[in-house]
Order: structure tokens, then C-alpha cells, then sequence
């Protein structure tokens, strides 16, 4: 099933405010959970880009009032206890210039569109397709292509009106490693969205 983010935001009804809601779209779990008026989901990417784990972010804010979000609002704690914090989007843009090639921007694009922008495109007002049409109009090589990508995939500092909804991917640095299970806290909308997860994709039938 390819649920879109529409389609979650209408199953984390009031009823069910707070409860974290599991669901598996396209082989991934997804995790989702409503507060303040706030819906944020998540799930693991399949694949690491260099040195960097990732996880995708959507965003709908169905309060009143608007809310800034922001990567640095986003730790993984893992089961041990050690917590990993978002690396910001400048330093992965940086690295990706310095250092990336082709099949870096390969990697980067297929991944988040085939396996993971297809859940939340349907409702962002605010996210990849805006900045993907901004930063592939550049042009450039290797280098420049896989920065632009990074650019228009990594979820940046937005404020979210009512009725608004960004997404993205956090890039979390953890050489030759998934990021395994733990929690992922995330402090958004005057509260803490807690989402415990065993690290794991879904498992395709």
C-alpha cells in the first residue's frame, strides 16, 4: 500500500491523540504521531549515502498556530542510552561537494523518490519537490549535482504555518552501521514526539 501523508494525518485522528501509529508502506516501517495539532512521521532509509544513516521526516501542522521545526529538533537515542544528533545540512551539502560523485547522486535521488517520497508528496506544501525544482535547475557535475541533491532532500529550518506541511531526510553520522534500534525524540509544536523503534524496514511479502 502506498499510503500517502494525507492518509496518515487521517488516521492519527483526535481519538487517537498522542499514540504512536504503525503502519508499512513501499517495504518500510513508518511510525506517526499527533500533538498539539502537530503530525510528524518518520522512517529508516534502506541505505546509508557515504557515512551518513538516514531517516525520511514529514511534517503537517493541522494547529492554529505556526510552528518552526528544525534538524537540530530531531535526536536518535539508541537502545544503549549514546544519542546522535542530526548532522546539519550544511556540513553533509559540504561533504557531498568535496567528496561525492556520481553514484553518490545516484544513491541520494533514487532512494528518497522511489523508496520514500512517494509516502509524503501527495500533501507537502513545503518540501522536496519545491526545493528539488530550485536546486536541480543549477546544473553542474558530479560534485555540484550530488550537493544539489543533498540540498533539496535534507530537511531544513522551515516555519510551518497552519495548514502547512514540509518533509525531508536527517542525516545522522554512523560509519558502516544502521543506526539499530532506539528512539527518535523529537521536539516540535511546545512538546516531545517520542518514537521507539526496533531500526528494522518492513518486511516485503
Amino acid at each position: 500500500m502506498r499510503a500517502g501523508l494525507a492518509a496518515v494525518i487521517g488516521m492519527a485522528a483526535p481519538a487517537l491523540f498522542s499514540q504512536v501509529i504503525e503502519f508499512e508502506s513501499g517495504g518500510l516501517k513508518y511510525l506517526t504521531q499527533t500533538r498539539n495539532g502537530m503530525t510528524i512521521m518518520f522512517a529508516h532509509v534502506p541505505s546509508q549515502v557515504r557515512e551518513y544513516s538516514i531517516v525520511m521526516v514529514a511534517i503537517s501542522n493541522g494547529s492554529t498556530r505556526a510552528y518552526s521545526v528544525k534538524p537540530t529538533d530531531f535526536d536518535y537515542v539508541r537502545a544503549g542510552g549514546s544519542a546522535i544528533e542530526a548532522t546539519p545540512p550544511r556540513r553533509v551539502i559540504a561533504e557531498l561537494l568535496d567528496k561525492a560523485g556520481r553514484n553518490d547522486v545516484i544513491k541520494l535521488v533514487t532512494t528518497y523518490e522511489s523508496t520514500l517520497y512517494g509516502a509524503a508528496r501527495n500533501a507537502s506544501t513545503n518540501g522536496y519537490e519545491q526545493r528539488r525544482q530550485a536546486h536541480f535547475a543549477e546544473g553542474g557535475g558530479g560534485r555540484i549535482k550530488a550537493a544539489a541533491a543533498a540540498s533539496a532532500i535534507a530537511f531544513v529550518e522551515t516555519k510551518l504555518p497552519p495548514g502547512a506541511s514540509t518533509d525531508g531526510a536527517l542525516f545522522y553520522l554512523n560509519p558502516g552501521k544502521p543506526l539499530g534500534p532506539g528512539k527518535l525524540l523529537v521536539r516540535a509544536a511546545g512538546t516531545v514526539f517520542e518514537f521507539p523503534t526496533d531500526g528494522a524496514l518492513a518486511q516485503k511479502p
